[in-house]
């Protein structure tokens, strides 16, 4: 049986993500479904709650490592090593606000 999957938002806090999202920007994300390398995602992070990030690769036991797209503003796997399986939580599939525009897997945009 396939685990559960459900649309939720989430509203990006900080300016980690920019280019690719900004603060205040409502996003949509398919809750349970598993990343690719290249995804934006939501996940758990160590001692600081939810954050969303962007899923770099993955490790032989299926841990994460989680980047920020501005690292000079943000907290990412640099900083807190490699994020468990289970705390990817789900992929970042669009904004819906202000600016409503699906996101791809991938690079971030350049500055």
């Amino acid at each position: 049986m396939s685990p559960r999957v459900s649309v939720r938002a989430v509203a990006v806090r900080g300016e980690s993500m920019r280019p690719t999202l900004n603060d205040g920007d409502a996003c949509l994300v398919l809750w349970g479904v598993p990343p690719r390398p290249g995804d934006v995602v939501v996940a758990r992070l160590p001692e600081r709650g939810l954050g969303v990030k962007r899923a770099e690769f993955t490790d032989p036991d299926g841990s994460w490592w989680l980047r920020s797209d501005n690292v000079r503003a943000g907290t990412d796997s640099a900083t807190f090593g490699m994020i468990p399986a289970g705390d990817v939580l789900g992929r970042v599939v669009a904004r819906y606000w202000p600016r409503p525009r699906p996101l791809r897997r991938g690079r971030p945009p350049r500055a």
